[in-house]
């Protein structure tokens, strides 16, 4: 089963996706060593752990006087978790994932070197706000490399090998192995303010990527049941200039039959059509609900998004 796709090499397509890679890299790497690595925060992945092991080696090595390099010793568990990955769960893993978790490494060794990692920004007391724009950046790194078709590789290899054995959901094991890893930095530091903050960064982190893969949306979905539906078709067709689509249904209370009108319209549209809709059947019943991403005829093209 072929799970990586290959770009034509030195295309456009090719060009955009590494250079993706390059780029969401490099800020994911500066999002850890200004933000993350100078305040032990714990973000689950292999970095996390990383960040742990430096503070246990402190000391211990006269070539690391610091401890191990965080970078580094992502990268020593990155590779034997990418090849054990490729073994059980076939080739999902390709050149742009390997190169992403490689780059990522060697940028934030090479960053520490030339910033330092005590305090580089002075966020010493105001650790949230580290917290918070570190996971801006981190989030924002990996949504670029994700756009490539790239993962990050590291704690997600892991929890898909467990998924395939137990059957539970990647996402709900995802959070399980960062949570296990960011009480690993709870027993390590032994700052209860450590975990608050980790987690804080990982909300932050899993938000920023969904914002960066999908970009900021302002749309919305609605659906409508209206006796007055025909009122309501026209004024989304003939003044918001919007489609939308007729779905028959049944009333649960008395069977009655139902006209549901589905579609979609931005911010502005939806308070001319809310008011709209009040005037001609105030007793009309609406939900609204935020459309994350929509593809399609009037909106971005399903050609388009696969093209990027």
């Amino acid at each position: 089963m072929a799970f990586v796709q290959n770009d034509k090499l030195f295309s456009k397509k090719w060009f955009i996706s590494y250079s993706l890679i390059v780029v969401g890299s490099f800020i994911l790497a500066a999002g850890f060593v200004f933000f993350i690595n100078p305040y032990n925060i714990v973000p689950g992945g292999v970095y996390g752990i990383g960040i742990v092991v430096h503070y246990l080696t402190k000391g211990m090595f006269s070539f690391w006087p610091t401890g191990i390099p965080v970078g580094l010793f992502g990268l020593l568990l990155n590779i034997p978790l990418t090849i054990i990955g490729i073994k059980i769960l076939g080739p999902r893993f390709g050149i742009k994932t390997v190169i992403g978790f490689v780059l990522s490494s060697v940028f934030m060794d090479l960053l520490t070197m030339l910033v330092g990692e005590n305090d580089p920004l002075g966020l010493a007391s105001d650790v949230l706000m580290a917290c918070v724009f570190g996971g801006v950046l981190v989030g924002f790194g990996l949504g670029l490399i994700f756009k490539s078709k790239a993962t990050s590789g590291g704690s997600d290899i892991v929890a898909m090998i467990i998924a395939k054995y137990t059957k539970l959901p990647l996402g709900q094991l995802m959070i399980y192995v960062d949570s296990v890893i960011v009480l690993f930095g709870l027993i390590v530091f032994k700052d209860w303010k450590i975990p608050l903050y980790s987690w804080i960064q990982i909300f932050i982190v899993g938000k920023v990527i969904d914002i960066t893969m999908q970009g900021i949306n302002y749309d919305k979905t609605l659906f409508i049941i209206s006796k007055e539906y025909e009122l309501i078709r026209k004024k989304i067709i003939s003044d918001l200039h919007r489609g939308g689509t007729y779905i028959p249904g049944k009333g649960m209370y008395n069977n009655a039959e139902k006209t549901i009108i589905f579609t979609v319209l931005n911010r502005r549209e939806l308070a001319i059509l809310e008011e709209y809709i009040h005037q001609v059947d105030p007793n009309a019943f609406v939900t609204v609900v935020d459309a994350n991403e929509i593809l399609g005829e009037g909106f971005k093209s399903l050609r388009d998004k696969i093209a990027e």
